[in-house]
């Protein structure tokens, strides 16, 4: 049920955050170095968001350009649902089945289960492991693979990531 919520919310979070890193929208409320922060109400949502600063694309070990929708990481607080710091990546494809995704923070390394073109931590408790080593860290690296064979590498920055998760979450408080 958990993983639901969050599927039908990120849903609506990526067009939201797609069309606001494309321009100035009103819902966005802050920016934090490389972060963003947007609020939605009905129901309340906040979330940190950003794009990556580099994306590298293989297939069969060669560079490869292909096309890929909005390339996001966030963090998003829905009070309503009870949810407070869920990490998420969608990598603009369907990723391959029963494959995890790695994401690396300055050399520590973090499994997220694929749903479709969604990622997530598989528990609350990661999600909480996970804020605290982005908090820490300068960068961080994603690595999954689509249906189709391609090995993606999306690397985003962490400036500004624990401003931005911050106001996020006190926008968010009740």
């Amino acid at each position: 049920m958990f993983k639901t919520l969050i599927s039908s919310a990120a849903c609506s979070l990526v067009f939201l955050c797609s069309s606001a890193l494309a321009q100035e929208t009103s819902n966005r409320v802050s920016t934090q170095t490389d972060w963003s922060v947007f609020v939605e109400s009905n129901p309340t949502e906040c979330w940190a968001v950003t794009a990556p600063k580099e994306t590298v694309n293989k297939r069969d070990g060669s560079i490869v350009a292909v096309r890929r929708s909005k390339i996001l990481l966030f963090v998003f607080y829905r009070p309503s649902d009870n949810v407070k710091g869920q990490v998420a990546f969608t990598g603009g494809y369907p990723f391959a089945k029963e494959r995890s995704i790695a994401l690396d923070l300055d050399g520590v390394t973090f499994e997220l289960a694929a749903d479709g073109e969604w990622a997530w931590p598989p528990s609350a408790a990661d999600d909480a492991k996970i804020i605290a080593a982005m908090k820490r860290g300068a960068k961080a690296v994603v690595t999954a693979q689509s249906e189709r064979g391609t090995v993606t590498k999306d690397t985003f920055s962490l400036k500004g990531f624990t401003a931005a998760v911050k106001d996020a979450e006190k926008r968010c408080a009740g």
